[in-house]
């Protein structure tokens, strides 16, 4: 197994069951991006977990933190912000690769689980703000910085029949 900052020594808790442990491990992990939001190449992913030893493995119970950036769904500006997500995993010597993590030998790597957890926690649309007013459709200007002189956007005639009966 490579040698990372999230590899953490279990030897100790595997002839043990029921002791435990905590561990916070930290590093950047690279490729974590989904479709509109990304962790920074060099930024800190940080895995805080207690390590409960159970028969047969490992129960890593914690919190993953990693900051995100992304362009905003609605004005285009740089929107950030942080995961903070809980996790419970188990890590076992004879792993389903489809339910747990493995174990090497007297070695566990926290890697996947903060990589798993922070791919399925990253925004698929981030926003800069939750109010955030967004890019007039009309005349492109940014409706955060300026107010939009724009009249009312021309009706659809598709939608005409749903228009009327909003209107009363």
């Amino acid at each position: 197994m490579p040698q990372s900052p999230f590899v953490v020594s279990v030897g100790h808790l595997l002839r043990a069951p029921g002791d435990r442990c905590k561990e916070v491990r930290s590093g950047p992990l690279a490729g974590l991006a989904v479709t509109a939001s990304a962790v920074p190449e060099d930024a800190e992913v940080t895995v805080a977990v207690t390590l409960d030893a159970v028969p047969g493995g490992v129960v890593a119970t914690g919190r993953v933190t990693a900051p995100w950036v992304g362009p905003c769904r609605r004005c285009l500006a740089e929107a950030s912000g942080t995961i903070a997500a809980e996790v419970r995993e188990v890590f076992e010597e004879e792993h389903d690769p489809e339910q747990t993590y493995p174990i090497h030998g007297d070695r566990l790597d926290l890697e996947p689980l903060a990589r798993d957890t922070v791919l399925l926690e990253l925004p698929l649309a981030p926003l800069c703000r939750e109010d955030c007013a967004g890019i007039c459709p009309m005349c492109g200007t940014d409706r955060n910085m300026a107010p939009c002189r724009c009249v009312e956007a021309p009706k659809d005639p598709r939608w005409a029949d749903l228009d009327a009966l909003s209107e009363n």
